[in-house]
């Protein structure tokens, strides 16, 4: 398999995250985490017993080969999907034991998401799209903050602009933005440049790089690319729904050696 090099923006240099000292809590872990689908024998567990952290301000990614249970794991930890044991802590909270009401309004006020669709309203500008989470939670524009981010992206000779005056690329930059302005706990990506090409993938990916470095955002990202991976402090690998392996200071190439033992 020919890895494809980078283009576009180079991100910032890649560097594992501080380490905060033992008694720091991660941003996110699951312990014994079993997630079933169905029932009897056509029952499917999608997840066994994984036991995993994330930390704190550090850009994380999620691989394992098809079917390993990468994105029923992600969905489970940002409260998308119920468990069937195991528990799941955001920032010291027990997700399952919450409401549906509670999970609503966890994954408003404390968590962000960058999925492979972008999800824009096509007829609000740029700004408005990245300013509605906010708009529907009542809560203030820190302009700051809204400042920050849209540099961090560089979107802001294109915030006037509706989605369809947009590139693939540009528009998965408002949706990055939109994830990062209210200042989640963590942001999930599930497959963040699957609809772009290698380029502008490689603009996303440097700018979700950039978070972690200058807002010091937590990221975890799930991706079946070695290159997305490699903008990665850190992957962790699943296989048959249980967390085997992992790897710090990944690089595309030390990514796909460790898939192919996986799948061997």
């Amino acid at each position: 398999m020919d890895l494809p090099t980078r283009t576009g923006p180079d991100p910032a240099p890649v560097r594992p995250a501080p380490d905060p000292g033992p008694s720091a809590a991660p941003a996110v872990s699951a312990r014994r985490l079993v997630k079933t689908y169905g029932s009897g024998e056509a029952a499917v567990r999608a997840l066994d017993g994984v036991d995993v952290d994330f930390a704190a301000g550090a850009f994380t990614a999620i691989m394992g080969p098809s079917g390993s249970g990468k994105s029923t794991l992600m969905h489970c930890l940002a409260g998308l999907d119920t468990v069937t044991s195991g528990s799941v802590l955001l920032g010291g909270t027990e997700l399952t034991g919450l409401s549906d009401k509670r999970l609503t309004r966890l994954r408003r006020d404390r968590v962000g998401f960058v999925f492979q669709s972008f999800n824009l309203l096509p007829t609000l500008t740029a700004e408005q799209n990245i300013l509605l989470p906010l708009d529907i939670a009542g809560r203030r524009v820190d302009r700051a903050r809204f400042e920050g981010v849209v540099a961090t992206v560089g979107l802001a000779d294109r915030l006037s602009h509706r989605p369809a005056q947009l590139s693939g690329g540009q528009q998965q930059r408002v949706a990055v933005a939109r994830a990062l302005v209210a200042r989640p706990e963590v942001v999930f990506a599930d497959e963040p440049t699957g609809n772009l090409d290698s380029r502008s993938g490689a603009e996303v990916l440097g700018f979700l790089r950039e978070s972690v470095r200058t807002l010091g955002q937590t990221i975890v990202m799930v991706t079946h690319d070695p290159v997305a991976a490699s903008y990665a402090d850190r992957v962790v690998f699943l296989r048959d729904g249980a967390f085997v392996d992992e790897l710090s200071g990944p690089t595309a190439e030390s990514v796909l050696d460790r898939l192919k033992r996986l799948e061997s």
